[in-house]
């Protein structure tokens, strides 16, 4: 009984032990299979590792949790795809889809590496839905990664060799950091295709990619390869046939040509946002159209930022060939000048030319031409210049028009910066005019379309003959006269008093752009300063092309403005002052004398002067987004100055002025500060400009009196208006209305037909009944961040006080935008703006000496009783 206990517990003994071995084991593939789910959660799959579907199971997310790689459902469809979609946001839209053609039907999807180290999906049957199929080197060890950039890359573990990446592979969307190959050798290049239905991720019926003959450019297609729609020629800045871009450049985008190129010729479209906190994706819908679209953080959703075609005339050729589509017409399409309708009524039969070009008529009869008649050139402008481009060789726009009168075959020519010499053998495809923006194309025509080279008659020819010779001998004589004029005009500004200011410059050659010194006296005192390049009439003329309207930018009150372009390729701005005017001399010398020196990123920098016979003109930096008023105060434009966009604008004047009051060499005080001149570069940062009215302070001077009241009436302090004291405090006053109109989107001028007599009184009623947020541009309203908004509106309060005393500097003011802590003073109620009159002109006791010049600046003389 005893050996039977023994060997009883014995065989216990062995049981129990056998038991904790496999619970040991049990253990350990359960901590395992934890420690597998874990590793799941991160961005990365190694060899052996999976991701799994099912609820259960934790997508890859990137490490800023930008976006997720998961297994999901479309719509109310139960097909599942793997798939990359935005992760911390609440639309968790789709970027990239791996089996889009091929759905699993249950839950079963499993996403391994294979033996071979790619990338496979197999559904429940261990059939193999989607992989990545690529070539591997045998001894590689491979892993996936997803980033926060949205690309999901197959490389080699530990290193940096890419196998494979589904950058390279997109489905319908486009996001930044994506490259795009451009190569004319390879062709179009087609790289996104749409959803068949936005339940449906299937290929659908459009693609869209690159076409890189001629000028690279965006292109739509539909399922046949005809063209749907196109973006316009790219001019290594803007797509030129999207007009709005030509407003806005690299604000609203940020595509870039990579440069030089790769080893197949290839080069690459990116996009890079300015704001990379900013998340944005471009898409190809179901229906062929092309988004822009923004997550909005206020209200959660994305925001279609530009969409094409948005128009009829958007759709490919829709007037045919030699047609011109314009929306503004009654009839939206015409025929080019010189062309008429094939079919009247019928515009996918387009155009054709009513007259043979001269080249082609001599050809086919020499003996009925006359010697020397030629064709000519028609210059379309605004429009969407035609496809199908070729792209020559040339120096400049005359050896373009050479190159193409050349040929008997070319029907037009273009020469545009960013890419040069275009032009078009075959027809003119798919023009659009447009309202603004676009470009100028030169049309071939027979002479007797322009109402040239159809008179031959010597009745005609000799009295214009004689006529030139009489007119050449005049000009002649002109010339002269002006030469000797010029020989003694020829500094770029002349020493005449200017208060306590001298302006000089040392004698040199206008033959070209030359630097001379400018040389400032401050209560008798001399300021160096540096070189400032004068630039010789013809170099402005020439980059300007002669001053033509086309190229005007706008019109101020001492004379309008051009945009040019120098022979470098840099673009300029010319303010053009008449030597004829006595208005405006001090102020174009006084401008010189402020910002030849000043150097600040929030101020618009003077590149030089010319100053030569009777033309007085400053050449600037170009400002492609125009002045913040273009935008500000215009209902289709102001929508593009969303509340980040307009406090960064607020911020960046508040710097310059800062700047010019306080960390500057000199002090300066603006003494003009509106919306009109704040200009916006091509990343809409703010620039002040327009220093005509500025005035310099020395030493430790605070304040200063003028009998000259300079300035525009709603932005002047009263102090300042009333008694011509002005001081940085002005300056801040007017800082504080074009806040209120920044915030609002209205003008203070609209007001004064009003109850409220101005947009200060407006503000002040709002703020003090607790209402200041009615006072927020509507169209922001919703999305704006409302305590930087009050803030706003409680600082501009600050800065309009009647005091000057009361008013905050521009260091205050800046501390008390940028610091969410900052105490904020309670302001006292303006008073002087609801005194002012609506024609404000009460103070003005002389009225022959009121002066009101194009751009509402008012100089006025504040005389003693």
């Amino acid at each position: 009984m005893q050996n039977l206990d023994l060997g009883s517990l014995q065989n216990i003994r062995r049981m129990r032990n056998s038991v904790k071995r496999q619970l040991s084991l049990l253990l350990f593939f359960f901590l395992q299979s934890l420690t597998h789910d874990f590793a799941m959660a991160g961005n990365r799959i190694t060899r052996g590792e999976s991701l799994r579907d099912g609820d259960d199971h934790e997508p890859l997310v990137s490490p800023d949790k930008i976006f997720e790689l998961g297994f999901f459902s479309l719509g109310t469809s139960t097909s599942r795809y793997l798939g990359i979609r935005y992760g911390n946001i609440e639309d968790k839209a789709v970027v990239w889809i791996a089996n889009r053609a091929k759905p699993i039907s249950d839950k079963s999807g499993v996403l391994t590496l294979g033996n071979d180290g790619n990338l496979v999906l197999s559904d429940g049957n261990n059939s193999v839905v989607w992989s990545s199929g690529t070539k591997i080197e045998s001894s590689s060890n491979t892993e996936a990664v997803l980033r926060d950039s949205g690309n999901f890359l197959l490389s080699e573990t530990g290193k940096s060799k890419v196998y494979w990446q589904s950058f390279d592979h997109p489905t319908d969307t486009f996001l930044p950091e994506m490259r795009v190959k451009v190569n004319q050798r390879m062709g179009e290049n087609r790289a996104f295709v749409s959803w068949k239905s936005s339940d449906d991720p299937s290929p659908g019926n459009f693609t869209m990619g690159v076409d890189p003959s001629g000028a690279p450019e965006i292109v739509v297609w539909e399922g046949n390869g005809t063209r749907k729609w196109r973006s316009g020629q790219w001019n290594s800045a803007i797509f030129t046939g999207i007009p709005n871009m030509a407003a806005s450049t690299n604000y609203l985008y940020g595509f870039k040509l990579s440069s030089p190129p790769d080893e197949n010729g290839s080069v690459d479209f990116t996009y890079v946002p300015s704001d990379r906190s900013v998340l944005l994706r471009f898409r190809v819908l179901p229906n062929g159209t092309e988004q822009e679209l923004r997550w909005d953080a206020d209200i959660k959703k994305w925001t279609i930022f530009q969409s094409e075609p948005d128009f009829e005339c958007d759709e490919y050729n829709r007037c045919g060939n030699f047609g011109i589509c314009n929306m503004k017409n009654a009839e939206i399409c015409s025929c080019i000048k010189g062309y008429e309708p094939v079919s009247p009524g019928d515009w996918s039969k387009g155009c054709r030319r009513r007259t043979e070009l001269k080249c082609q008529s001599q050809r086919t009869n020499a003996s009925t031409v006359l010697e020397g008649q030629k064709d000519e050139f028609f210059t379309l402008k605004t429009v969407k210049l035609p496809d199908f481009e070729r792209v020559l060789a040339s120096t400049d726009s005359d050896k373009c028009k050479e190159k193409c009168l050349e040929d008997c075959s070319c029907n037009a020519y273009v020469f545009a910066n960013g890419i040069g010499c275009m032009v078009w053998n075959g027809s003119l495809v798919d023009v659009q005019q447009f309202t603004n923006g676009g470009a100028s194309l030169h049309i071939r025509l027979d002479g007797s379309e322009l109402g040239t080279n159809h008179v031959s008659s010597l009745v005609i020819i000799i009295p214009v003959v004689v006529g030139v010779i009489l007119l050449g001998g005049i000009l002649l004589f002109l010339c002269r006269f002006r030469r000797r004029k010029a020989t003694s005009a020829s500094a770029c500004c002349q020493n005449n008093d200017v208060s306590a200011v001298d302006v000089t410059r040392s004698k040199g050659s206008s033959a070209a752009a030359i630097s001379g010194s400018i040389d400032i006296v401050i209560e008798g005192k001399p300021v160096n300063t540096s070189e400032l390049p004068v630039f010789s009439l013809s170099t402005v003329s020439a980059a300007t092309y002669n001053f033509c309207r086309e190229n005007e930018l706008g019109r101020g009150g001492f004379g309008p403005v051009y945009k040019g372009v120098l022979q470098d390729g840099q673009e300029i701005a010319v303010k053009r002052l008449s030597g004829k005017s006595g208005q405006g001399d001090e102020e174009f010398k006084n401008e010189i004398i402020l910002i030849a020196k000043l150097q600040h990123r929030n101020l618009v920098r003077l590149l030089g002067c010319c100053f030569e016979g009777e033309e007085k003109m400053l050449v600037y930096e170009y400002m492609p987004n125009k002045s913040l008023d273009f935008f500000l105060f215009n209902e289709s434009k102001r929508a593009l100055l969303d509340w980040k966009l307009r406090f960064s604008i607020v911020e960046g004047i508040a710097r310059g002025l800062l700047y010019l009051h306080r960390d500057s060499r000199l002090r300066i005080i603006h003494r003009d500060m509106k919306a009109s001149n704040v200009l916006l570069d091509a990343e809409m940062n703010p620039k002040i400009s327009d220093f005509g009215m500025a005035r310099i302070f020395g030493g430790n001077q605070n304040e200063a009196n003028t009998v000259r009241v300079v300035g525009t009436y709603g932005y002047m302090s009263p102090e300042y208006a009333m008694e011509g004291l002005f001081s940085v405090k002005s300056d801040v006053y007017s800082f504080g209305v074009l806040l209120l109109e920044i915030v609002s989107g209205k003008r203070n001028t609209s007001f004064r037909s009003s109850e409220h007599g101005s947009l200060i009184n407006y503000a002040w009623n709002l703020w003090s009944h607790g209402r200041a947020e009615e006072l927020v541009d509507p169209s922001i309203r919703e999305s704006c961040s409302k305590p930087e908004a009050l803030r706003c509106i409680h600082v501009a309060m600050l800065c309009v006080q009647d005091s000057a005393v009361e008013r905050p500097n521009m260091a205050s003011v800046l501390l008390m935008l940028e610091s969410e802590t900052a105490a904020l003073a309670l302001p006292r109620q303006p008073t002087f703006a609801s005194r002012r009159s609506s024609i404000d002109v009460n103070f003005v006791l002389d009225s022959s000496q009121y002066v009101v010049s194009s751009n509402e600046i008012t100089s006025t003389l504040v005389l003693g009783r």
